[in-house]
């Protein structure tokens, strides 16, 4: 029994040994680090042609939700019809929707930024995230884009193939 004891303990000892390095690895974004997103909506001819409603949002490679960029409804009970994000983020987060929710847009051409911080406002970890896109809309189509990038000190620029609901969409992450 005892011999038992001191071989778990030497196992306990090495395992931790070897996962230490792996701990340590986790090194936060550069601080200077962001992603530029070119988002584009493009011009549908149709009689009844509606607003899309969009969410553009990060996850880490657990597939947990990291921030939500960009969330445009006309009325919240319309949230559920992004169905991706809502079983991801909406419905469990009302204070969240809250402060990221604006009017939809018309087509046209958007940027805006992702600063590298989770819902929290902390730097994320340097890895794996996926970029993903919803757009739906009323009496129209639905499109989920989806991208998986690498987030480190390293520069990328990267073209996301337009849909029938989406333009162009370029993704630009600087590191300064």
């Amino acid at each position: 029994m005892k011999h038992a004891c001191k071989r778990m303990l030497k196992l306990s000892a090495l395992a931790a040994v070897v996962a230490m390095p792996l701990m340590t690895q986790a090194k936060p974004l550069p601080l200077d680090a962001q992603m530029d997103v070119s988002f584009e909506l493009p011009l549908i001819q149709s009689s009844n042609y509606n607003r899309p409603y969009v969410a553009v949002w990060i996850e880490g490679a657990d597939r947990q939700p990291v921030r939500t960029l960009e969330l445009w409804v006309g009325k919240d009970e319309w949230l559920k019809d992004l169905r991706s994000w809502w079983r991801k983020v909406g419905r469990y987060d009302r204070a969240l929707v809250d402060g990221v929710t604006s009017a939809t847009r018309p087509a046209g051409e958007y940027r805006f930024v992702w600063d590298g911080k989770n819902h929290a406002g902390e730097r994320v970890e340097q890895g794996e995230y996926t970029f993903y896109a919803e757009v739906v809309r009323e009496h129209g189509g639905r499109s989920l884009l989806r991208k998986k990038l690498d987030f480190g000190t390293e520069g990328f620029s990267v073209d996301i193939k337009p849909t029938d609901e989406t333009g162009k969409v370029k993704l630009n992450y600087k590191v300064k």
